[in-house]
């Protein structure tokens, strides 16, 4: 019987992408597609979801490409604007899900300075009862490491417990130490999905 439902934040509660700040300061779909494969990539902002300090990656980032030192200071100056809101239909549907009784928690591969800056503007992580983040433990999805810390420090049961994120290595992950786990696409299949496991 699942009694604790764990979410992802960025991708399943909240509509997060670079592109929306990069797209609209380039005025050029494929000129900010080039600058976030290049210069800004995923591999470099993961550094910060795993506890390295903001103002530490700018700074090297800027010394190895200084000629795009504006438009990288831009990724911790206007890091709201990544953020097209929340994701529709999550709100209620975890407002539904904490109703019926279940314990809703939040595990999501996050800067905790971002974060601290992100969480005032959506009241949808005030229906969290607790949560962790890559960027306070030092360790990120898919690192089975961080699951197993979920389970302690909440003292939860994997076989208890379903974890919903975009991201289908960090589903995989989970699925490996034994919690069942769904890959988010919107809420309405993930609706239809508690649904079928009853």
């Amino acid at each position: 019987m699942i009694k604790n439902i764990v979410f992802d934040f960025g991708g399943v509660l909240l509509d997060w992408n670079p592109h929306y700040l990069y797209d609209a300061y380039f005025g050029d779909r494929a000129r900010a597609d080039w600058f976030l494969t290049h210069v800004c990539p995923m591999e470099w902002h993961t550094q910060m979801d795993a506890g390295r300090p903001v103002a530490e990656c700018i700074a090297e980032r800027i010394a190895h490409f200084p000629e795009w030192a504006p438009e990288i200071q831009l990724y911790a100056d206007r890091w709201l604007e990544m953020i097209h809101g929340q994701i529709p239909g999550m709100e209620e549907l975890i407002r539904e899900l904490k109703g019926k009784g279940y314990r809703i928690l939040g595990l999501s591969n996050w800067s905790a300075e971002t974060f601290a800056l992100t969480r005032p503007h959506y009241r949808i992580f005030d229906l969290i009862e607790g949560m962790i983040i890559s960027g306070e433990e030092h360790m990120v999805k898919p690192d089975e490491a961080i699951f197993l810390l979920l389970l302690d420090r909440f003292s939860i049961r994997p076989e208890e417990t379903l974890f919903i994120d975009d991201n289908p290595d960090n589903v995989a992950a989970a699925r490996r130490v034994g919690l069942h786990a769904f890959r988010f696409q919107n809420a309405e299949d993930l609706r239809r999905e508690l649904e079928s496991i009853g």
